[in-house]
């Protein structure tokens, strides 16, 4: 796999000039964090006239792993997804504010929201392999993006899956569906099929939800294993899993408003993980993290 992502890669369908990396916003951290590669600025989202997440801002660094979490409902997911466009796809969707990838905005007016998605891939929650073959799943994206080549493929499918851990699990049933893998291993096998078309960012919604705890354990150390050449960011309910495989954790939580029956997520605190988990800032954090409130 190539190891080496353009920072300013091209956000749109056609050639344009991106545009230089912003300089980083103050943090208590400046003197050692490595490149900004999210900067969220005051980013609200809205589904028609409701308001599901207001004002997030945020900055998410090169090469290391951030975690979400929070109480359902509290929006996290929905800021996930903002981060490769993916609420593009929601009708009535749409973000206040503004998201810099690299110092470029994902939703200036050039901007193809499908070239984002090659940049910055995406996990579910649930493994959804296709209803082809081991082969054909890892193949699929470089075969969209214009990879003809028997051998090109080939090398790409291998590198992929050894760079989800799965090769030597698959390596002799590539021909077979991918539907007969247990669920730990479509998981890794989704995560090949992202690594395939080499993003330079894997998000992931709540990737172990599914899984036993061995699978679950095998998810984590490859996270851990690929993050020198992946930014990653995660989605989990699993307090424990965010503080064994983070290097930063965003807490969320839900603005409850009882006259309109509404609940709309902030977020509350974002920070190094051990800070948030053992000297936490804002005690509605450390009331979450010590399980004193849901």
């Amino acid at each position: 796999m190539d190891e080496h992502h353009e920072p300013n890669a091209a956000l749109t369908d056609q050639p344009v000039t991106a545009p230089a990396i912003g300089a980083q916003a103050s943090t208590p951290y400046a003197a050692t964090t490595p490149e900004t590669v999210f900067e969220a600025e005051s980013v609200s989202i809205y589904y028609g006239d409701f308001r599901a997440v207001t004002d997030v801002s945020f900055q998410i660094y090169q090469y290391e792993i951030t975690a979400f979490i929070g109480p359902s409902g509290c929006g996290k997911t929905t800021v996930l997804r903002t981060l490769n466009r993916m609420n593009d796809l929601v009708d009535g969707a749409r973000v206040e504010g503004d998201i810099k990838y690299h110092g470029a905005s994902l939703y200036g007016p050039n901007v193809s929201a499908a070239a984002v998605r090659r940049r910055i891939g995406m996990v579910f929650q649930k493994p959804n392999p296709f209803p082809k073959s081991i082969y054909d799943n890892v193949a699929y994206g470089p075969r969209i993006n214009g990879v003809r080549g028997k051998d090109k493929l080939e090398e790409i499918v291998e590198n992929s899956l050894r760079g989800a851990a799965l090769w030597d699990e698959v390596k002799d049933r590539l021909k077979k569906s991918a539907h007969g893998l247990s669920g730990g291993q479509q998981q890794r096998l989704c995560i090949a099929r992202t690594l395939a078309v080499e993003p330079d960012v894997v998000l992931m919604d709540e990737p172990c939800s599914a899984l036993d705890p061995i699978a679950t354990g095998r998810i984590e150390e490859l996270m851990q294993e690929i993050k020198s050449r992946y930014t990653i960011v995660i989605v989990t309910h699993n307090m424990q899993q965010a503080s064994r495989v983070s290097d930063r954790t965003a807490y969320y939580s839900v603005l409850t408003d009882d006259k309109s029956d509404t609940r709309t997520g902030v977020l509350v605190e974002y920070d190094r993980t051990e800070r948030i988990f053992q000297n936490p800032r804002d005690p509605r954090t450390e009331a979450y993290v010590t399980g004193r409130m849901g």
